[in-house]
């Protein structure tokens, strides 16, 4: 009897084991948030400027999403869409294929080859992949397969955006003798990053200067110009703000939408850097949080990751385009110079051009592609800066988060009133573009 037994519990034991070994791979959408959150904590580790962090998150993005586009019969392809993007290959078979997982392999490759520190995505990678092989070999094998299949094909077509030939372009020379012109700030004096950022290719608007601003205020600083006015502006804000002290709403949410990868904190004679994640991580981290918020499933969360990277990347061409053109100085310079020798801003002036605000257009284009997905009045609690020992701030819609991101810009004390204001425009009109010319849910 006992040998039937235990020749029993062998039998009962193997077939469990194939059993396990056989049962479906589930991906969820947290397993997507997971991979995002993963490459916005490499990123930061790696300082990578706004700009660059938007091409990053684009392109993986676009992989998983494109692959689900496959399976899913409501969503349809980005090829031709995009600026010389053709159709991902076909899959050779869909009998053991989990469209889920390759799409997630997909992009977990793809950013992988976007960031500096591999070893700490490979590692990532591996924990996942050996979970996978174990629960079931062939639908893992099928769909890495699949899902490397296609990011080799989207590396092709971004190896094509002339993202490589900007980082051997000469840096930017600053014009000394015009009054009006860019200046490094302190306390790093960094040179100004990414002067050929127009040159990369865009997504999905027709050029860099498609949404070309009107300019600012003519400079002068003669007491009576609309220029001077608003300098002065950012300076009696500025002192009535922190004026307040621990109580000032403004400078908390200056603090809050600060988004700045690379503030120079110095000590004495030693000079280091806090890491902070970029405006296009903020708001690809409002994005996991509306995902959350309306229960969206795989595909859905992929589709808005993807429209919303897309709008954020074409965004910063746009603004980055604007930026080095009319290549204005900051408030800082000029209050330090002629009004204030003392006078340093609520938070750190970023090294480039003052005009248009960065944040301002990201937020602007970014709250345009979100809101044309979950809706206008889509309000919800952000907590993406938690991590970085800020509070909760919760907003009634997208728009009023990209309304209170533009103006922490002016409470900063980086910006003039004319770079918020019309550079949020700037935004809407480009995500409106966005939104109107990338059909991505079939009719």
């Amino acid at each position: 009897m006992n040998v039937r037994f235990n020749v029993l519990i062998v039998v009962v034991l193997l077939a469990t084991s194939c059993s396990q070994k056989n049962d479906p791979i589930t991906i969820s959408p947290d397993d997507f948030h997971n991979s995002v959150d993963k490459v916005t904590e490499i990123m930061i580790h790696d300082i990578f400027s706004p700009p660059v962090a938007s091409r990053i998150f684009a392109y993986p993005n676009i992989a998983a999403y494109e692959i689900l586009a496959k399976d899913a019969t409501e969503y349809t392809s980005l090829a031709d869409q995009l600026t010389g993007f053709s159709e991902i290959p076909a899959p050779e078979s869909n009998e053991k294929l989990n469209y889920d997982l390759a799409a997630l392999i997909a992009h977990i490759d793809l950013s992988r080859q976007l960031i500096f520190s591999e070893n700490r995505i490979e590692v990532y990678r591996d924990s996942l992949y050996s979970m996978w092989e174990a629960k079931n070999p062939e639908q893992f094998n099928a769909s890495k397969t699949y899902g490397l299949q296609v990011a080799s094909h989207i590396a092709t077509w971004m190896d094509k955006d002339n993202y490589k030939q900007t980082r051997t372009m000469p840096k930017f020379s600053v014009d000394s003798d015009d009054p009006s012109r860019w200046q490094p700030t302190p306390p790093a004096y960094m040179s100004g990053i990414e002067p050929h950022w127009n040159k990369i290719r865009p997504f999905v608007i027709d050029s860099a200067n498609q949404f070309k601003p009107s300019g600012p205020p003519p400079f002068s600083m003669e007491e009576d110009s609309d220029f001077y006015k608003e300098l002065k502006e950012v300076y009696d804000i500025s002192n009535e703000i922190t004026a307040k002290g621990d109580d000032s709403e403004e400078v908390a949410i200056a603090q809050f939408w600060d988004c700045n990868p690379y503030v120079s904190v110095t000590r004495g004679h030693l000079m280091f850097a806090t890491k902070k994640i970029t405006p296009g991580a903020h708001w690809i981290g409002i994005t996991k949080i509306a995902t959350r918020k309306s229960n969206a499933n795989v595909v859905q969360t992929v589709h808005a990751y993807t429209k919303t990277s897309i709008a954020i990347a074409d965004a910063f061409i746009s603004c980055w385009d604007e930026k080095y053109r009319s290549n204005l100085i900051r408030p800082e310079t000029l209050i330090n110079e002629h009004i204030d020798d003392s006078w340093e801003p609520v938070l750190q002036t970023p090294p480039f051009p003052e005009y248009t605000s960065g944040h301002s257009v990201v937020s602007g284009a970014a709250a345009t592609a979100l809101t044309s997905i979950f809706g206008d009045d889509f309000a919800f609690d952000d907590d993406t800066e938690v991590a970085y020992g800020l509070p909760v701030r919760s907003f009634t819609s997208f728009n009023a988060a990209a309304d209170e991101a533009a103006i922490s810009r002016m409470y900063g004390g980086i910006h003039y009133r004319a770079a918020v204001e019309i550079g949020v425009k700037q935004g809407r009109d480009l995500g409106q573009f966005v939104v109107d010319n990338l059909i991505m849910l079939k009719k």
